[in-house]
């Protein structure tokens, strides 16, 4: 893969990336309107989607300063990484 297919990699990635947020932000308002109990177990997965969301963006970071020949292992972390936010922002959203 070349540095200009890496870029467009991480620039659609960064978008995702901005897209997650919001709708981390969104289930996060909504779980302030819920009982207690329940407002606690929503926070602590939207903790762990902001964790997961920073430790994405930080693989693409580095993805967008390594050589060519390291991206590939990085990819693949960040990959499964967006594999789980997309899972399980959609299985929050579903329980809401």
């Amino acid at each position: 893969m070349n540095q200009k297919e890496i870029d467009a990699y991480v620039e659609k990635a960064l978008a995702k990336l901005d897209e997650w947020k919001a709708e981390i932000d969104k289930i996060e308002a909504k779980a302030k309107q819920t009982s207690a109990d329940t407002k606690i177990k929503y926070q602590e997965q939207i903790k762990s989607l902001r964790e997961k969301r920073a430790n994405m963006k930080h693989k693409l970071d580095v993805i967008k300063e390594v050589g060519e020949e390291e991206w590939e292992e990085l990819k693949k972390d960040a990959d499964e990484i967006a594999g789980y936010l997309k899972k399980e922002l959609k299985d929050l959203r579903t329980r809401m």
